[in-house]
């Protein structure tokens, strides 16, 4: 219903961000990672999700549209609501979550505060499950996806799939990370990956 919204930020908190749009003020709760990169006073955009329960609406805002898919993909976890999918990108950035996700990394993911090792262990063995499901309906992986990992070597394959976390198909970021340094660290190349995309 809403995908953002835009206009000056009147109120922070340690968990929200207030944008007022033509008079209105829209109470967004958002992340620790988000809080930092904006400024009172300052113009702003906000990707929004609306959550729509019997009881309540509502709004949470993210600097970036890749944090905001990456909680879409968070609070599709079953066990995992918004306020989880807060606290894990209050810690991590989407590219530590992929990457947490990709290598089974369930220690990094309870890092964040309230997610116990149940809750972590979840995430990984669902995300995972999609991710391995994703690569087998995109008909390109094996010959896209699989072929430009073969032809760069190096940490490639462990980006294309951490980057499949984030609900990228390899057919999507093959051709970008051809044009990397296969040797780079695999959340380096997920980062630029991500910049590129965002400019196309």
């Amino acid at each position: 219903m809403l995908y953002s919204v835009r206009g000056k930020l009147i109120h922070m908190t340690s968990s929200c961000a207030v944008v007022e749009c033509s008079g209105v003020g829209f109470n967004c709760q958002t992340t620790i990672n988000t809080l930092k990169m904006l400024k009172p006073g300052s113009e702003v955009t906000l990707f929004t999700y609306l959550n729509v329960r019997e009881d309540a609406m509502e709004l949470f805002g993210f600097a970036t549209k890749t944090e905001l898919d990456t909680f879409k993909t968070l609070i599709s976890v079953s066990g995992v609501g918004p306020k989880a999918g807060l606290a894990v990108l209050s810690e991590l950035s989407p590219e530590q979550v992929a990457m947490a996700i990709a290598t089974d990394d369930i220690k990094t993911i309870t890092r964040a505060q309230g997610i116990g090792k149940k809750i972590a262990q979840r995430i990984v063995l669902e995300l995972k499950d999609k991710l391995a499901k994703a690569a087998v309906a995109d008909d390109s992986f094996a010959a896209i996806g699989a072929g430009a990992a073969t032809a760069s070597g190096g940490n490639v394959p462990k980006a294309i799939e951490a980057l499949g976390v984030l609900g990228y198909s390899p057919s999507d970021v093959s051709p970008v990370l051809a044009t990397l340094d296969s040797s780079l660290p695999v959340e380096q190349l997920i980062a630029q990956t991500l910049k590129q995309m965002g400019r196309q």
